[in-house]
């Protein structure tokens, strides 16, 4: 701790603004240890307005000033900066009133603890914010402050802007004259201010006269909700549980990893909310594939935590687009935010701000964290409700056709659940004999072990299956209630490799996704292939005997199957009700269990889209997205 003391009296902390974990080190150091004066760099016009709005702390604000333009709108030359190219908007210098702002906790908790506080920075004319590549401020938790300023030594670059040496022996000059008349004094700044500070301090350069700052007032305002995702240093829903914690007396330490954590599992309550049977099953298996993901992608950028971005692009390629696009929304959610927005509050964007009266402003920070990279990313969104409703009214029932893509996988799936059950017929087919000359299909491992006191073998024969499958059975929601599942019809194939396809599924007018594209989700289908041509099952009077809809596919199955079994896809085996309306056509049910295959896939196989005619098909892959 050495190379932070400033002489006897002051220590120097520099801080990573807008850093949770910063904030958390800053208030164990000062609980930790008995200072009587804290040293923030800030001007000291700021100070009435910047603790005035802590103490409305949790509602987040902004105190900012407005800078003197430099030249008057009519005083254009051809070699003005490009800053200057919009004459029409001011600049101006504001302070995160943020409770995760390393500064604005110290300050807090000096306010609560009656501490004297001195803002000590330049008032300059037009600041210049600096912000400084620095390692990640989760390592801060193991290597506490001190060690973590000695390690960032080397790779702190030599600035010499006039502007920063003029701050620094200001606020140099200002800690002599606090080390005066206090006994222990706590002063923080940023990385780039650190050593330029210590120079002129070591270096004791007298400051006759101190720069005359902007006579411009002081303003401070409540931050809109839907802005402080540029406003605060940590995402707004991980400074909400810091503040929740506050309020709750929990523990902190950790919160800006196990904040991502709950971040997750809210988004996971939010998206199945939203998305109910469309939703995705996001198990605990797969939120652990997820987290790994996370960790690579943001040691891949040098970094311990993952930033916004990273958790999105790794929820869009695990999850989906619609996950990720509720996990954008669910991380700006602060809950301490007003509700709705007012004139009388700040709405801020990227490098910009427009104050309460209208005014749009070029707003730089006092208290510059690290540098922001901005960066896009594609997802697809559910359109608008009133898009929505137009392309509902515009529907033509009698052009109705499915989706290419959508299909190709549904039958590939076909095919696989009959090779299951063709494999699980020759299973029940097999005979177990002891061994004596050939060891036929295999050792059967099971019978040898059970005779194993008699040192016998067995093997087992496997004979060939006669016959095939030509109709398979898939029932994803079973038992299903009719008014979930309104939509009952029979398709038939378009060329040889589909199967003709009887089915009940959502009312895909309810799920409009773009101009002629609805989305449905299967219940239960019946899958005939070869194809062939037969009636709407669903109409058919021949079928009217069986009450269920689950039923009523069983029965058209055994009716149209020319094979002596089928295959039913389902969570539980069929049940004796069933295999006797199979007996009645003398046919035999082969249950292949659903908990064979991919719950995810099973949920992507079931949404499928509905076109509003084939020439649908050629734009339809802009709009359809899985949720």
């Amino acid at each position: 701790m050495q190379h932070l003391k400033f002489g006897d009296r002051v220590t120097v902390v520099p801080v990573v603004h807008g850093s949770g974990d910063f904030a958390v080190e800053i208030r164990r150091l000062m609980l930790s240890e008995d200072f009587d004066c804290l040293a923030v760099p800030l001007p000291e016009q700021f100070q009435a307005q910047v603790e005035q709005a802590i103490t409305q702390l949790p509602q987040v604000a902004a105190v900012w000033q407005a800078e003197q333009p430099r030249w008057a709108p009519d005083q254009w030359t051809p070699d003005q900066d490009e800053e200057d190219e919009e004459p029409s908007i001011r600049n101006a210098t504001y302070v995160p009133i943020d409770p995760c702002q390393p500064v604005i906790a110290a300050l807090r908790i000096a306010l609560q603890e009656h501490m004297p506080r001195r803002f000590i920075d330049a008032d300059v004319e037009r600041f210049l914010p600096i912000a400084t590549t620095l390692p990640d401020p989760y390592a801060v938790k193991k290597l506490q402050s001190g060690h973590f300023a000695a390690a960032t030594i080397p790779v702190l670059g030599e600035l010499k802007h006039p502007q920063i040496q003029l701050r620094a022996q200001v606020m140099a000059k200002r800690l002599r004259e606090l080390a005066q008349s206090h006994q222990k004094v706590l002063a923080l700044c940023s990385y780039a201010e650190w050593l330029p500070l210590k120079r002129a301090w070591n270096a004791e350069t007298v400051l006759n006269e101190e720069p005359a700052g902007s006579s411009e007032p002081v303003e401070s305002a409540e931050v809109a909700a839907s802005s402080l995702t540029f406003l605060l240093g940590e995402l707004p829903y991980v400074t909400g549980l810091y503040e929740q914690a506050r309020y709750d007396l929990d523990d902190d330490e950790n919160l800006s990893v196990d904040g991502i954590k709950q971040l997750l599992l809210r988004c996971r309550e939010a998206y199945r909310e939203e998305y109910q049977r469309q939703a995705r099953p996001i198990t605990p298996k797969l939120l652990s594939t997820y987290f790994r993901y996370v960790r690579n992608l943001a040691l891949t950028e040098r970094r311990l935590t993952p930033d916004l971005y990273t958790l999105i692009i790794a929820a869009q390629q695990i999850f989906g687009d619609q996950f990720a696009i509720t996990l954008a929304e669910q991380a700006r959610e602060y809950p301490f935010a007003s509700m709705g927005e007012t004139r009388n509050q700040l709405s801020m964007g990227i490098d910009r701000g427009r104050l309460p009266g209208g005014e749009v402003v070029r707003f730089k920070s006092r208290l510059p964290g690290h540098p922001v990279m901005w960066r896009t990313c594609q997802l697809q969104t559910r359109p608008p409700k009133v898009d929505q409703q137009k392309w509902k009214t515009r529907w033509n029932p009698y052009t109705q056709c499915s989706w290419p893509p959508e299909d190709n996988a549904i039958e590939r799936f076909r095919s696989h659940v009959k090779d299951h059950a063709l494999q699980l017929l020759g299973n029940d087919l097999a005979r177990i004999e002891k061994f004596s000359t050939s060891l036929k299909d295999g050792l059967d491992i099971r019978e040898t072990l059970r005779n194993w006191h008699t040192g016998d073998l067995y093997v087992r024969e496997m004979p060939p299956v006669r016959g095939g499958l030509d109709c398979v059975l898939m029932l994803f929601d079973s038992p299903a209630d009719p008014r979930d599942y309104p939509w009952r019809i029979t398709w038939h194939a378009e060329h040889e490799d589909e199967s003709t396809l009887s089915f009940f599924a959502t009312d895909f007018s309810q799920e409009m996704v773009g101009p002629g594209i609805a989305q449905g989700q299967y219940g239960g289908a019946m899958f005939l292939f070869p194809p062939r041509s037969i009636p709407d099952i669903w109409e058919n009077p021949r079928f009217d005997f069986v009450d269920t809809m689950e039923e009523r596919l069983l029965v058209a199955a055994c009716h149209y199957s020319k094979e002596k079994h089928i295959a039913v896809l389902s969570d539980r085996p069929p049940g004796i009700a069933w295999k006797k309306l199979a007996q009645r056509k003398s046919k035999k049910l082969i249950h292949v269990p659903m908990k064979r295959f991919s719950q995810q896939t099973i949920q992507q196989l079931r949404m499928f889209h509905v076109l509003n005619g084939q020439e649908v098909r050629s734009y339809a892959a802009h709009f359809i997205r899985k949720s």
